[in-house]
């Protein structure tokens, strides 16, 4: 769709929005996959590692540097410092971001398409409306992060996200279902405890070992998804989809809230 190559990060969230609300989530995805990617907006960075560096450095203690809608794609960003920082549709496609601080950081609408983020502290930051396939977050805190992002097919392998919210956004419906995307995504090991999962896309996700602790799993869409030795005491299963899912060796199973009106809980794998 070479119509959307010159659109910032805001207009073509914009459009994604538009094409849920009039055919419905699919079609939004849709178009996702129809943008040219190999643009100079996807693909360039309008600035160097040092030059950004100096730029954060030279920000008053306490106050937030704004970033929002900067080409900063393929830097080696890993370690440095962005806590609170406005990166509001900026552009980090393939970038490094291992070890990077980005606690508290607005990350909405950003474009970090097969970048890494892994060991890197995302504690109370936004990430609403981000493109964020195939990232890395292995082994990242994301503690009560605000997440509705599609992290399809991302690693989040030992990673926390401890109390955070990535459930789908309610009071927003004119602009279809805000909600993150995790189809696919490798969650092994990682601590959800406490976290809102409500109407989450988990379709697919490898949850292997993962801590679920008093997660809200309401509705969530947990089809295919390996939930094997998991623990899921005080999780709420409420009308979440488990079609196919693996619930092998659960954890803390007796104590989970309301499994058994799990919907196609009959087409689980449960040995």
């Amino acid at each position: 769709m070479k119509a959307v190559q010159g659109m910032t990060a805001t207009m073509l969230w914009a459009s994604f929005i538009l094409a849920g609300v009039q055919g419905g989530l699919a079609s939004a995805q849709d178009m996702m996959d129809q943008v040219d990617l190999s643009t100079p907006a996807f693909t360039t960075a309008e600035m160097t590692r040092d030059e950004l560096a100096a730029l954060l450095e030279a920000a008053e203690l306490g106050s937030s540097i704004d970033l929002s809608g900067k080409r900063l794609n393929g830097l080696d960003l890993s370690g440095l410092d962005f806590r609170g920082a406005n990166l509001r549709g900026a552009y980090l496609n393939n970038a490094k971001l291992n070890g990077a601080k980005l606690d508290d950081a607005i990350l909405d609408q950003v474009w970090a398409l097969r970048s890494d983020f892994s060991h890197a502290s995302l504690i109370g930051a936004k990430l609403f409306g981000a493109q964020m396939r195939d990232a890395n977050f292995a082994s990242a805190d994301l503690s009560r992060a605000r997440v509705t992002a599609d992290l399809t097919r991302a690693n989040f392998r030992d990673a926390k996200l401890v109390d955070a919210d990535l459930s789908a956004d309610m009071k927003n419906q004119s602009m279809g279902l805000m909600r993150a995307t995790l189809s696919s995504a490798d969650l092994t090991g990682a601590d959800l405890s406490g976290a809102l999962l409500s109407r989450v896309k988990l379709e697919f996700a490898k949850l292997t070992g993962a801590n679920l602790s008093g997660a809200d799993l309401m509705l969530a869409e947990l089809a295919g998804a390996d939930l094997s030795g998991a623990t899921i005491a005080g999780a709420n299963f409420n009308q979440a989809d488990v079609a196919s899912a693996k619930l092998i060796g659960l954890i803390g199973a007796d104590q989970a809230i309301d499994l058994d009106k799990a919907r196609n809980l009959d087409r689980a794998r449960l040995k």
